[in-house]
């Protein structure tokens, strides 16, 4: 029986993909600033067994709508934002299990400084390190870091794969293992050190790495595109992917075409576990989830959830028919979110009410809503009938949609089988796939290919 994985996906700013439910009674999002309060976050999933904590990011706002940063800063959708990064060996020497996905984007930042950060944080958290590879969209990132326009979309995915084999050399091929010597005069044998000489079309890196082999040498890697392109890189370098899928029926579709081209690239398409974008509201009862839910509706800010997904769609949506669906066209952003809700599924056309309604709480993903034995029947049939292997889980209250989990669905989950009752040693690589902490050689060879 497959056991189901769960990351809590959130951000550091006071909301992410709930905007205006930070105004709701009991809400903590505002402690974002506070240190206690992303320790006790971290500590309550790793008390739930959660794999780890996925941080989005965003290098930009979301000003498309109304053409105007406004509607996002009224209701703080994503913005103010603050840097990830910094709360992660907080987090993590305040547990001993927990893995931390770090979202960063190969557009803006040079491979060569970023392979040394994500070592330095292998490093401090013994291993537990994972890297969402994403490029980036918004157009008001492009211009505060000095572009006239964002890369084409396809073109920053040719870039990105040059990245990647600039970051493998880096941290798979500069340092030998036994470079560091184990006694004796030197720190390091200089001769098992070797520079990179990496030269391509976007980066030239001839030098070494500035690290020492970490744990996981190469962080595990998500991938959080689902566009025709996307899905092409996540099969190249895809450990874990993420999606953000509405519906069974795109979500089955989704998952087998990751497997396939997996195959295809020459890898076993079972070696890559696929998480969807889900937000839960649980209750003691139905009927007390369902009042939940509604109460958390009620501060739900339209203007906000349009701001957010007009940005990501490249496209103003209040312009657009709030009645009549929304038609699918080629733009330079997050190609994979327009799709979900035009081309994914032809039996199905999307308003803009809908959504507005639908995303509202929880982005994309679905809203399982109920008592922990109805959530539970949810998530069973979502596994079995579209073969992912877990869930992102976002949030419509902060801490209390994860409290509730782990204290109300979690059990439910272990009852059945369907979800771990320990941590599995070692690094976070160890705990996902059950293999050592690095890339087979045989993985290795492949993956330092040009």
């Amino acid at each position: 029986m497959k056991q189901v994985r769960f990351n809590a996906f959130l951000m550091n700013c006071i909301s992410h993909l709930s905007p205006g439910l930070w105004r709701a009674e009991g809400d903590r999002s505002r402690d974002y600033n506070d240190l206690g309060h992303w320790v006790r976050l971290a500590q309550t999933l790793e008390r739930g067994y959660f794999d780890a904590i996925f941080l989005a990011d965003i290098l930009g706002v979301y000003d498309t709508y109304q053409n105007s940063v406004e509607p996002s800063l009224r209701m703080a959708a994503q913005i103010p934002v603050n840097d990830p990064l910094p709360l992660i060996p907080v987090m993590a020497h305040a547990t001993e299990h927990l893995g931390f996905g770090l979202t960063a984007s190969v557009s803006f930042e040079h491979p060569f400084p970023f392979a040394r950060r994500i070592s330095t944080l292998d490093h401090l958290t013994k291993g537990r390190i994972a890297w969402n590879i994403v490029t980036s969209y918004l157009e008001s990132a492009a211009r505060n870091l000095g572009h006239d326009k964002i890369t084409d979309h396809d073109q920053r995915y040719d870039m990105a794969d040059e990245y990647l084999d600039v970051v493998y050399k880096l941290w798979e091929a500069s340092w030998h293992d036994d470079a560091v010597c184990d006694g004796g005069p030197n720190f390091v044998d200089a001769k098992r050190i070797a520079p990179i000489l990496h030269e391509g079309p976007y980066f030239k890196v001839p030098g070494v790495h500035l690290s020492e082999p970490s744990p996981q040498r190469t962080p595990v890697l998500f991938q959080a595109g689902s566009s025709g392109r996307g899905k092409r890189f996540a099969a190249r370098h895809a450990e874990c992917v993420f999606t953000g899928c509405p519906s069974k029926s795109v979500m089955r579709t989704v998952v087998t075409d990751i497997r396939r081209q997996t195959g295809e690239e020459g890898r076993d398409p079972r070696s890559v576990l696929i998480f969807n974008m889900q937000t839960i509201v649980l209750g003691a009862s139905d009927e007390e989830a369902q009042d939940k839910y509604a109460r958390l509706m009620s501060f739900v800010d339209r203007d906000a959830v349009l701001a957010i997904f007009s940005g990501a769609m490249g496209l103003d949506l209040g312009q657009l028919p709030y009645d009549e669906p929304l038609r699918y066209a080629k733009t330079q952003m997050a190609q994979s979110v327009l799709e979900v809700f035009t081309s994914a599924d032809p039996s199905k056309e999307w308003t803009i009410r809908e959504i507005v309604e639908w995303c509202g709480i929880g982005g994309r993903g679905p809203v399982f809503v109920g008592s922990p034995v109805t959530v539970a029947d949810m998530i069973e049939e979502w596994v079995q009938d579209t073969d992912l292997d877990g869930f992102n889980l976002s949030y419509a209250s902060m801490p209390g949609s994860y409290e509730d989990i782990v204290d109300l669905l979690v059990p439910e989950l272990q009852r059945r089988g369907r979800y771990k009752t320990e941590y599995e040693k070692g690094t976070l690589r160890e705990k996902l796939f059950g293999s050592g902490p690095r890339f087979e050689e045989a993985d290795i060879a492949r993956r330092l290919k040009t």
